[in-house]
């Protein structure tokens, strides 16, 4: 709304009416409207959760200071969403496809995660939306996204390559990019010198629809991606400010991604793809970083308030997209490591539990209980029939919480590493 009235006074002439088309200062503006606007709402918010009696659902689990959290509000992630759409609809670009499909992904996903809260509170257990359901719901944003990243005109890149010249200082190495822009189901992989992967090099044996093979495939990851890192992040909020926190850290490091990515002079000191208009991106998620930061303040050891599914599978989904809309998705399983390994603990030990009871007769674990933050709330040797019963001592929870942030800030550091060594 902002961003077009000053497009309007910028016609007339109004001096200081250009500094909306920096993308630095918007996204500046975002944060703090972000941050501010969580943390005005967030203490009205509370309250009217408290009166509604919307309060967390607690499952006597036997970890410390679990049967505290009973009671305390939840659905809170309705306070991030509110952060996030007002100030991208005050100072974004809501003629970027980049924009209006973070705006879609943040409504989908949190409406998706309100339902699973409300059926929650309705029925009173933590049984609420039934999987299969966020499954689809899942599927359907990631169907979304992928479709609209092969139909629109306006999401195309510019492919970088690494040209030698020999000179009077020997050999220069320089990047330079194609002419044209093009539209191809690309990516950029770590650790690799052309660290450009085009998905249609695994359908070239399709012929002439080996193209179309590789949008489809395209489209295909990007359902896996977004029901992973959803699902990730919605496993990852177990534990005060944990997957606050985490999100915060992913947040700026996709910001600063997007930044690059759009802004062709610093693509081509990392040799990555010229992504043109995705800069419109760090706006949206320097409100994303602002409104987490806001939230925290509440969300913090001990917790005032719980994010909920309203919260945790949007800011998942968030991430996600991103991602993909970057072409960074696969650098993802190093980004957010912390959500996959949270995934990943869920998916063995499930069944190594199943397969031990049918063998034996009395299910074994691989971890002391899952998700993975969990494990270590829980004392060692002290029953639990676990292959890894370290620590012995249980771990304080903002003790936990502090150590995966610490993680989540090497993983992203690592992340930006990966584009530098080849």
């Amino acid at each position: 709304m902002l961003y077009s009235l000053f497009e309007y006074l910028k016609d007339q002439d109004l001096p200081g009416a250009r500094l909306m088309d920096y993308i630095t200062f918007r996204s500046g503006v975002a944060f703090i409207l972000a941050l501010l606007i969580s943390t005005i709402i967030g203490s009205r918010i509370i309250r009217r959760l408290q009166l509604m009696q919307i309060g967390e659902i607690v499952r006597d689990l036997d970890l410390e200071g679990q049967m505290s959290k009973k009671g305390t509000p939840t659905m809170g992630g309705i306070i991030i969403i509110i952060s996030i759409l007002i100030p991208c609809l005050l100072v974004g670009n809501l003629a970027s496809v980049y924009m209006l499909l973070m705006l879609v992904a943040t409504v989908w996903l949190g409406t998706l995660g309100f339902l699973d809260d409300y059926l929650k509170f309705k029925k009173q257990d933590k049984d609420g939306l039934k999987g299969k359901f966020k499954i689809v719901g899942q599927v359907g944003l990631g169907l979304i996204v992928g479709i609209t990243m092969y139909a629109s005109p306006d999401i195309v890149m510019r492919e970088n390559h690494e040209v030698e010249t020999i000179g009077a200082d020997g050999t220069l190495t320089e990047v330079i990019y194609e002419s044209n822009d093009i539209k191809a189901p690309q990516t950029t992989i770590p650790f690799v010198k052309d660290n450009n992967f085009d998905y249609q090099w695994l359908t070239g044996w399709m012929g002439d629809h080996a193209v179309t093979g590789g949008w489809i495939l395209f489209i295909l990851v990007t359902i896996f991606v977004v029901t992973a890192t959803s699902n990730g992040a919605n496993l990852t909020d177990g534990l005060d400010g944990l997957a606050t926190g985490t999100s915060a850290i992913i947040g700026v490091a996709l910001a600063v991604m997007a930044y690059l990515g759009g802004n062709i002079i610093y693509s081509s000191y990392l040799n990555i793809m010229y992504i043109p208009g995705s800069a419109e991106l760090v706006v949206y998620m320097g409100a994303f970083i602002g409104a987490l930061i806001g939230f925290l303040w509440y969300n913090a050891f001990p917790a005032q308030v719980f994010m909920g599914d309203t919260g945790s599978l949007t800011i998942g989904g968030i991430v996600a997209v991103c991602a993909i809309l970057i072409h960074k998705e696969l650098l993802l399983p190093i980004l957010c490591a912390i959500f996959f390994v949270e995934d990943l603990s869920v998916l063995i030990q499930v069944p190594y539990f199943k397969l031990t009871k049918r063998l034996t007769g009395k299910g074994h674990r691989i971890f002391k209980m899952t998700p993975l933050h969990h494990h270590f709330q829980k004392p060692g040797n002290a029953g639990y029939e676990a292959l890894i019963q370290r620590p012995i001592k249980p771990v304080p929870e903002s003790k936990i919480v502090i150590r995966f942030w610490i993680i989540g800030i090497i993983l992203a550091a690592l992340t930006f590493v990966t584009l530098k060594i080849r």
